[in-house]
């Protein structure tokens, strides 16, 4: 039962919050609206101050929500605008804490999950497959989401899955090659294996050779071969990126490596790639090894050791082994051992 005045009180605190997260949604969606090459850094550094003034799990929420309505649609959206607002979660991700990046990719992926499942006409797949390409270019990510990415895409293998190999690797399969040569090469090989044995079923063969033409191009190191290839915008965007990251280390040390399957079972597994996130789901390890473990040597002592365990407040199985241990040791070496038993 809950009071009158108490419930009013609640509904109150509920009206006020909502209200909050309005105001914070409208202020970010202005922020995202004027989003563009010249103003990033004004833009980006208002940003900063509101991850400052407002709690960061309702910040995260806001900018992943405003963001993936902007960018996920049933049309391709230009490559100019994505890439412009993954850079702006990429400089919030190392200058505020990769904890943002890390709820934007999460966000990301599982969207992406979903869509592969689902028959969807539309191009969102392609979409957040950019979403995920810009992420790795500009260093939120590590290459071995990308890998994951795209050997669940090669086990597939249909004419959808085909064209997001290509899609990808156009985007970022230069930078996979300087990142992890050997796994790309493993890539081609495992491709050109199911090409063969996909060619009976997939009606349209060209675009299979045009794939595989183009990853031998990528293997070969040769930029030409691959058509409407440009990397200038994205050098252009890490420049301006190098300029707005606050501290020198724009690069490396702040990548999640995380693989494709641990951001997918996030919910039930926790996530142990942001520090101190916490974990309320249920038990993450079967409890029942350990238990059996516990009762260690228990029965094995007099009721007098136990009595004193009892006295001495040992309270868990684990600390009255111990106590038992040190008790009825006849020297340190014997106590080690039985220790480490």
């Amino acid at each position: 039962y809950v009071p009158p005045q108490v419930r009013k009180a609640q509904e109150t605190l509920d009206d006020k919050r909502r209200e909050e997260l309005g105001r914070l949604k409208k202020m970010v969606n202005g922020l995202i609206n004027r989003l563009s090459e010249p103003n990033l850094s004004s833009i980006s550094g208002q940003m900063e101050d509101l991850y400052m003034a407002n709690s960061r799990k309702d910040m995260n929420e806001t900018l992943t929500d405003i963001l993936m309505n902007a960018c996920v649609t049933a049309v391709a959206m230009p490559s100019r605008l994505m890439m412009e607002h993954v850079l702006l979660v990429s400089i919030l991700h190392h200058n505020v804490g990769i904890e943002v990046g890390a709820h934007f990719l999460e966000a990301v992926v599982k969207k992406f999950d979903e869509f592969c499942k689902s028959d969807a006409e539309g191009k969102e797949c392609e979409n957040l497959l950019a979403l995920i390409a810009h992420l790795y270019n500009f260093h939120v990510v590590h290459s071995l989401l990308i890998f994951d990415i795209l050997k669940k895409l090669v086990s597939t293998f249909t004419e959808k899955e085909i064209e997001l190999i290509l899609f990808l690797l156009k985007n970022v399969g230069f930078s996979l090659r300087k990142d992890d040569a050997l796994a790309l090469k493993e890539l081609i090989t495992e491709a050109q294996r199911k090409a063969n044995t996909a060619e009976k079923k997939l009606q349209d063969q060209t675009r299979v050779r045009f794939m595989l033409e183009t990853m031998l191009a990528l293997r070969n190191n040769d930029m030409r071969k691959i058509p409407g290839y440009d990397p200038e915008p994205v050098e252009k965007l890490r420049k301006l990126q190098r300029t707005l990251v606050h501290n020198s280390s724009s690069g490396k040390e702040t990548q999640l490596r995380v693989s494709l399957e641990s951001l997918l079972s996030a919910d039930r597994v926790g996530r142990w790639w942001i520090i101190g996130s916490s974990w309320s789901g249920a038990p993450m390890i079967n409890d029942t090894n350990s238990k059996t473990q516990q009762k260690l040597h228990v029965g094995k002592v007099s009721s007098k050791i136990m009595e004193l365990a009892r006295k001495q407040r040992m309270n868990t199985d684990i600390r009255r082994s111990i106590f038992c241990v040190l008790m009825t040791s006849e020297d340190f070496l014997d106590a080690f051992e039985k220790l480490l038993k």
